[in-house]
């Protein structure tokens, strides 16, 4: 009777996947194959990098959105509009803020808020202002003169309204700020070099005013991704300094995707210089991780390209392959957060 209720035991463990041990014990059965369930695909929208095309000429059609102009209150409506078109809970910073000149800018900071209920959070941003003075433009008849904007200031804007319009449709798992600062651009002229050590923070007020005053007391997110210079043809975007110094795993999670999408000619993973930018502050001042997103270009004199700060800074500049590859990247990490 002993073998007959051995063999019968042996036979139920087996039915049930189960593996008997030489002490008698079970090493695998139900429970552990239980736990092997497939989670579902996640389901990343595809970004359209046309619509994201026409967002930046949309912005570039207003004219230079320098503060305290009325291409830039024009355009901060448009911007408003369109993200409150697609459903996202709009608020707005209007402040003013001095520029190292001692003029005071109308600034606007503007916060697009999705599921703004959870509480597990992603933030977005770029900056939406554009520079007053094309001060490194070969012409010095330009160097006191606003220019287009397309590239700097426009293109990060231009994806990040097209990540809105898809979160419209399909909702990411977590909530999703999208935050476009302003007065980002009002840093000091090249003509007032010398004064670095006094007015070295001239840059970057709108994101310094929010890091200070954020538009909810408390807010906090897992991480930042800042999207800066994003629109060239061939752009590069290397591990930009203070991202890897605040949030080296955030560069990592960002460039590990677009390498498995098959970006790395865009997204190449070698240190680059530190760039003092809207995410410097978000890092120093509130402690939220952010990484910065910028065209690196070391042919060109200032690192950023032979458009930047120049009236070349046009739609010229702008290439949709570009705009595809940060956006699809940037999307395709943001939907997969849980």
């Amino acid at each position: 009777m002993n073998r007959i209720f051995l063999l019968i035991s042996i036979i139920i463990l087996a039915a049930c996947g189960g593996t008997a041990s030489k002490g008698g014990e079970v090493t695998q059965g139900i429970a552990q194959v239980a736990e092997k369930v497939v989670e579902p695909a996640v389901v990343v929208p595809l970004f359209n990098a046309d619509s994201a095309y026409n967002f930046i000429a949309r912005q570039v059609a207003f004219g230079p959105r320098v503060p305290n102009t009325a291409s830039h209150r024009k355009c901060g409506e448009y911007l408003v509009t369109k993200l409150k078109e697609y459903g996202a809970d709009v608020v707005t910073q209007d402040v003013g803020l001095k520029a190292y000149t001692g003029e005071v800018l109308k600034s606007r900071n503007i916060i697009a808020q999705f599921k703004p209920e959870a509480s597990a959070r992603v933030m977005l941003c770029a900056h939406w202002d554009t520079r007053p003075w094309a001060d490194t433009d070969p012409d010095k008849a330009n160097h006191y003169k606003p220019y287009p904007g397309a590239n700097d200031g426009g293109s990060g804007v231009g994806v990040l309204l097209e990540v809105a319009r898809q979160l419209s449709q399909v909702p990411a798992t977590v909530g999703v700020d999208i935050i476009l600062f302003d007065a980002e651009d009002y840093g000091l002229h090249e003509n007032d070099s010398h004064l670095w050590d006094k007015h070295r923070h001239s840059w970057a007020l709108g994101s310094q005013y929010w890091s200070i005053n954020p538009h909810k007391q408390g807010y906090n997110a897992r991480y930042g991704i800042l999207l800066d210079i994003v629109g060239a043809p061939a752009s590069t975007f290397l591990r930009e300094g203070y991202s890897d110094f605040y949030a080296s795993a955030i560069v990592d999670k960002v460039w590990t995707q677009a390498a498995r999408m098959g970006y790395s000619q865009y997204f190449v993973n070698e240190e680059g210089g530190a760039v003092t930018d809207d995410h410097y502050y978000v890092n120093r001042v509130l402690g939220i991780p952010c990484i910065d997103i910028i065209n690196h270009d070391s042919d060109s004199p200032n690192g950023f390209g032979p458009y930047h700060h120049t009236m070349k800074d046009d739609m010229d500049w702008i290439s949709r392959e570009t705009l595809k590859a940060v956006g699809q990247t940037v999307m395709t990490v943001i939907y997969n957060e849980k």
